[in-house]
């Protein structure tokens, strides 16, 4: 329990610095959408401090810590050319309206430095526990095709979505194609893959079970808090979008109800 104490308390610490640097450069530049940027390299700052630090089952520790930092890798540079020339986030704007500097500043950065914080401890557990015994390397095995298997979604969704805005105009075109007319969320569905798989790797080997409530809170921020249902707020008002909800799955992906397909015209 000490050795688990002292890297949490280093990650915790770690998140802080990151949070804190991040608020000074998003408040002298008004964006707080900056934060965004800064939640996949959090996560794989983490992963690398407890591969580096962990006392527990080094190949493990190695396994999380490379498919971490990938995906961290990927989303944060992703989510730095969508954000490039554009204004800030209607969420952000929402969510600081009225408030002072201070009380923004715990709204967006404290709350997404706890948030790394308890989404990361399968990770933080899993480097301070032992090595799995027997069928449990399956468990192990299992956990990090899942979260590839996430990363490979959620990385072809991102392509697609991007190749698509770059060739209509999306005020007046839905995107329902490739993943997109699986699942009117693949990029979220493929990142909440990629942690459930995280935490199967913990789960082959006491307390990691524990942890469990770590990837239910990722799927809540991705479906709820700040991901899928609000998303579709905004997007409620586009033609079309009524009709694509009633032939696509929300989150899950399932083939397409194709008897509701039908092409709004584009707007001129």
């Amino acid at each position: 329990m000490g050795g688990f104490l002292a890297l949490s308390g280093a990650c915790f610490a770690l998140l802080v610095v990151l949070q804190s640097v991040t608020c000074v450069i998003s408040l002298r530049a008004h964006r707080f959408r900056i934060v965004d940027q800064v939640w996949g390299s959090g996560l794989a700052l983490v992963s690398i401090l407890c591969a580096l630090i962990g006392t527990g089952d080094l190949p493990r520790r190695i396994l999380l810590a490379i498919v971490v930092t990938v995906w961290g890798a990927r989303l944060t540079a992703h989510i730095a050319r969508r954000a490039r020339g554009t204004d800030e986030d209607p969420r952000y704007a929402e969510l600081v309206a009225g408030k002072s500097a201070a009380a923004a500043a715990g709204a967006v950065f404290g709350i997404q430095c706890v948030a790394q914080w308890f989404i990361s401890l399968p990770i933080q557990v899993a480097a301070c526990s032992g090595p799995p015994s027997g069928l449990a390397w399956l468990i192990v095995s299992a956990g990090g095709a899942v979260a590839v298997a996430g990363m490979v979604v959620e990385s072809i969704a991102d392509r697609q979505l991007k190749a698509f805005k770059a060739d209509h105009d999306i005020h007046g075109c839905i995107m329902d194609q490739g993943l997109w007319g699986w699942s009117r969320h693949p990029n979220y569905f493929g990142d909440a893959l990629v942690w459930v798989g995280v935490y199967l790797v913990a789960v082959a080997v006491w307390p990691g079970p524990l942890t469990v409530l770590s990837p239910a809170a990722m799927v809540w921020f991705l479906v709820v808090a700040t991901g899928a249902r609000r998303l579709e707020r905004h997007l409620a008002s586009r033609p079309g979008y009524a009709a694509y909800q009633e032939r696509t799955s929300f989150f899950v992906p399932r083939p397409p109800d194709r008897s509701r397909i039908t092409r709004p015209t584009p707007k001129s």
